[in-house]
Parts: structure tokens; C-alpha cells; sequence
């Protein structure tokens, strides 16, 4: 039987072969995984030998890796912003420039002392949880077309927050929050600040994306012809959902900044903004709504 040092190198050495990016972490996750050990032990222990046991269940895990599925799908599990989410085929991976929109949303936030938050499309929950485990004082709604991803978001808020923490509605958007409108529809739920990540990717595009990249729920990586189709029903309607000087916060392609932009103008906001995410690239732009 190999030792753990050698189960690596070969596991690095295959990863690296097929070209998939940082082979050395992929393959230590994988096997601290099998191991029921962190990757730290895993380092510290080395010269052990695998049992066999493990050397077939790293090899199976090793093979769907190759085969182009995510360490956080094989894994089930994926960090983000401190915080360890539950991930399945149902959402999409979290991932560090989407850190960004939860930062600006929280100095965004911070200017008012009471704060409404919606997140739409939400996926795992991942930004309107941690937007919540930072400011548990704000009071946070979030919505998701799809059934499975909504649910997969309630379990991670189970467990990452107190019971009923956030407000979870399913449904398209604007429309998920019917349950909140007044009887006779003549006054809307409102908030303070509005924050998506939503499907952005053009439609032409999503063929020529990582096998990665393409294992992950289409509906929630297809933005239409344009990448803007989501995003444009998003700005549209977000000042009837929001109170006067609320903030609409997305996150998007750097390429589409501009084309975004110009929505945000054309649908009454004002003070627009555009952040980097941590590698440098247009990630977020926000807009305040005009009074």
C-alpha cells in the first residue's frame, strides 16, 4: 500500500496532467476527505499507510475529479466568507469575488440603523446568510426559482443561523414576494437594500465554459443572448421593491459594467458604483434610487 505522501504526489501528478487547475490542493482535500482528517493531519501524518479501504474510495473520488466534477460537489461541501455551505447540483459553487458583493452590501447596509434586506436568487443562501451571520439585526428575505436550491439554502441557514432567521420565499423573482403585498395590492413589501447574484453568463457561452463549470445548474448561469436578461428584469422593477435611497447591489461580468450602467440610469438610480472583486476585475455595481 502507498503512503499518504505518495496517495498525493500521484493524485497531484494526474490532476496536473488533464490541466486541471492547483492539483496539490485538489488532491489533499480529496484525500483529507477519505481520511475523516484535516488537511493539516494529513500533512503531519504523511509517511502512514492507506488501507486499502481508503485507497479505493480516494481512487473513485480521484476519477470524478478527473472527470471534470467540482471539489465542492464531490466534497458536498464548499467555504465561503468564514462560513462552510452545503453545495449539491442544485446550486452553484460559491465563490471568492461574490465575498465582494457581501462586502459592499455591508457597508452599504451600515448607513441606516434599521435595514430590510432582499437577495434574490439565492442559490445555497450564501450571501444572504452570511449578510445575517455578520448583522443579525437586519432583517433578511431571499428568493430562488428553483425548489431544490431553495432548499438546500433553508438547510444551510438552519444550520449556520437561529430558527427562522431569514424569510425564504419560492417563485421568480419580485413575484416569490406576492405573500407580502397587502390584500388589495395597493402597497408593496419594500427594503433598504436589494443584492443578486444572478445568472449572468450569455447563453452562446455557457458551451465553451470549464466541464467544471458546465456540471452546475444552467438555470442559474444562463443570463440570455446578452448575459442580461435576469439583470434587466432585476433593475427594472427593483424601485417599486425599494424604499426611497434604497440600494440595488449586483454582481456581474466586468464586461457588461457599462451596459449595466446605463439600466441602472434609464430606471432611476443615481450615485452608481463599481467594484473590483480580490483578482482586480469589475465584479459589483451598485446604484442608490433616486428620491
Amino acid at each position: 500500500m502507498p503512503t499518504i505522501r505518495e496517495a498525493l504526489a500521484e493524485g497531484s501528478a494526474s490532476l496536473a496532467a488533464a490541466e486541471i487547475e492547483s492539483p496539490g490542493l485538489d488532491a489533499s482535500l480529496l484525500l483529507a476527505d477519505v481520511l475523516n482528517v484535516s488537511r493539516s493531519s494529513l500533512i503531519a501524518a504523511s509517511s502512514e499507510l492507506l488501507t486499502e479501504k481508503h485507497l479505493v474510495v480516494f481512487g473513485n473520488v480521484m476519477k470524478r475529479r478527473l472527470e471534470g466534477e467540482s471539489v465542492a460537489y464531490i466534497l458536498g461541501r464548499k467555504e465561503f466568507y468564514g462560513l462552510e455551505f452545503m453545495v449539491n447540483p442544485s446550486v452553484l459553487v460559491p465563490r471568492p469575488e461574490t465575498e465582494t458583493l457581501v462586502e459592499i452590501a455591508l457597508k452599504a447596509g451600515k448607513s441606516s440603523p434599521v435595514i430590510r434586506m432582499l437577495d434574490l436568487c439565492t442559490g445555497s443562501g450564501a450571501v444572504a446568510i452570511a449578510l445575517k451571520h455578520t448583522m443579525p439585526e437586519w432583517e433578511v428575505w431571499a428568493t430562488d426559482m428553483c425548489t431544490k436550491a431553495l432548499e438546500t439554502a433553508k438547510t444551510n441557514a438552519a444550520r449556520l443561523l437561529p430558527p427562522d432567521s431569514i424569510h425564504f420565499f419560492p417563485g421568480d423573482l419580485y413575484d416569490a414576494l406576492q405573500p407580502l403585498f397587502s390584500t388589495d395590492n395597493s402597497s408593496l413589501f419594500t427594503v433598504h437594500c436589494i443584492v443578486s447574484n444572478p445568472p449572468y453568463i450569455p447563453a452562446g457561452e455557457i458551451a465553451s465554459l470549464s466541464a467544471e463549470v458546465r456540471r452546475e445548474p444552467v438555470i442559474a448561469l444562463d443570463g440570455g443572448r446578452d448575459g442580461l436578461d435576469i439583470i434587466r428584469r432585476i433593475i427594472v422593477r427593483a424601485p417599486e421593491f425599494l424604499c426611497p435611497h434604497g440600494v440595488l447591489l449586483l454582481e456581474a461580468d466586468p464586461r457588461q459594467m457599462q451596459n449595466i450602467t446605463a439600466l441602472f440610469e434609464e430606471n432611476g438610480f443615481n450615485n452608481i458604483a463599481i467594484f473590483p472583486d480580490l483578482s482586480g476585475r469589475e465584479r459589483v455595481i451598485t446604484g442608490r434610487k433616486k428620491p
